[in-house]
């Protein structure tokens, strides 16, 4: 398919999001119902009439997320199938697969029940909704890892190798983190190229491993993790930090000499808030920045040669981004939080 015609429809479906100011309107809307009606408004009114036969209020509104989440996944796989974009748009929906096995491998550990797991899988990625039915029939954590090891999927492999891990200490981080170790060695497979198109989606990927091992690193200090024990936490891959900057880092051991560290990177704007707000910083607060500089680095491919590939991938983290939007304010207005509390939430593209 011509690439001019797969990013004019990409363009197309980019011009249908939601901008700050709409969003910003329904942050002030009163309460849920009216949030539904001024929803039924935009390109969410499709996902919200499916949704709202059987669900109502908050959960309507999630159930119609999630659909349009799957919905716009799906249809740009279609335009996409058989190109060599496909590869670039399986990097992106398999984060999907992935968090939809932590859902049900933490499910199956705490014995949810199966209604509830079900309503917080989304089958966007390479799991459509019969298999991960039969991944919920199974009565525990090992009964799931040794069905997929019997479909032989790929996924089956890193959580295979890390179960006796699992069994010796109980901490179903084993299993989660083998699994993101999997998923990002794997993405970084997909686009090892020379091209332009694979060196940027390369550079969004190393990123997003950084980022996730600052937020690992603020939580080890905070907890006091012996750096030995926190290392085989820690991701390799990322764009700044490889495995000997990564053990410097563990060796800083406080919160405050990470952030000084991290003045002479690309992520020194943590530095920035520290200096004007000092040791009273949440945590939280650090996560939430280093989401929204991911976010904004990934959703610039969008605004890129016009011809390349990553604009899909551009749009699809703003799609995201817009989702991750409506649920704070659905979440935020069901819980009668303050709108300027909410805004605080937003991530604005």
């Amino acid at each position: 398919m011509d690439s001019g015609y797969v990013n004019a429809r990409i363009r197309g479906m980019y011009s249908r999001l939601l901008d700050k100011k709409s969003l910003s309107n329904l942050i002030l809307k009163p309460d849920i119902s009216s949030l539904i009606t001024a929803l039924e408004e935009t390109s969410y009114h499709e996902d919200l009439e499916r949704a709202l036969v059987g669900k109502s209020g908050l959960g309507g509104i999630e159930e119609a997320l999630r659909l349009n989440l799957i919905r716009t996944i799906e249809k740009i796989s279609e335009f996409l199938q058989g190109e060599k974009g496909e590869r670039y748009i399986l990097i992106f929906s398999s984060r999907w697969d992935i968090h939809n096995l932590k859902t049900i491998l933490r499910g199956k550990r705490i014995k949810v029940p199966t209604m509830q797991i079900r309503e917080n899988l989304v089958p966007a990625g390479e799991f459509d909704v019969s298999l991960l039915s039969e991944l919920l029939k199974q009565p525990d954590v090992k009964s799931v890892i040794d069905l997929l090891a019997t479909w032989e999927v790929p996924y089956a492999l890193p959580l295979t190798q890390a179960f006796p891990d699992y069994t010796a200490h109980g901490d179903l981080f084993i299993l989660e983190n083998a699994l993101d170790r999997f998923y990002y060695e794997r993405a970084l497979s997909l686009v090892g190229g020379k091209s332009v198109e694979e060196g940027k989606i390369r550079e969004i990927i190393g990123t997003e491993i950084d980022l996730i091992n600052i937020k690992s690193l603020l939580m080890m200090f905070r907890d006091h993790v012996d750096p030995e024990d926190a290392l085989p936490m820690l991701l390799d891959g990322g764009k700044v930090f490889n495995q000997k900057k990564l053990k410097m880092l563990l060796n800083l051991g406080s919160i405050a000499s990470l952030i000084e560290y991290l003045e002479e990177t690309p992520y020194r704007f943590l530095s920035d808030l520290r200096s004007s707000e000092g040791d009273t910083v949440k945590i939280s607060t650090y996560q939430h920045l280093l989401d929204e500089y991911l976010i904004r680095h990934a959703v610039r491919l969008y605004r890129g040669d016009p011809l390349s590939v990553t604009v899909v991938i551009g749009y699809l983290w703003a799609k995201y981004t817009e989702i991750m939007n409506l649920r704070i304010i659905a979440r935020c207005k069901n819980a009668l939080i303050p709108p300027e509390d909410m805004e605080a939430e937003m991530v604005y593209v």
